[in-house]
């Protein structure tokens, strides 16, 4: 497994502000900001591309989204809200 400053993040060796944890994912606020509300939504387990995920992997990417709209509901925007994916380092 290679050591990503998200896997750091994850083990808290790097500080976030963290607004939702649980035992498959990690929800923390962007330090660069794009949009007033800017969060990152981010699998415990390592995932590098989703084009690498697996038939195993299909609770953990449907848990992904259950926890965006969690976590819109917790923001106050579950009414309108963008959500991208990234695929890869070079998205």
């Amino acid at each position: 497994m290679v050591e990503t400053i998200f896997q750091k993040i994850i083990d808290k060796e790097i500080p976030a502000d963290i607004i939702y944890e649980d035992e498959k994912s990690l929800v923390f606020k962007d330090i660069n900001p794009v949009a007033p509300i800017h969060i990152l939504i981010i699998p415990k387990k390592q995932i590098e591309k989703i084009s690498d995920a697996e038939q195993t992997d299909q609770d953990l990417l449907g848990h992904l989204f259950l926890v965006a709209g969690k976590v819109a509901r917790q923001l106050g925007v579950e009414n309108a809200f963008r959500l991208v994916v990234n695929n890869g380092a070079g998205a």
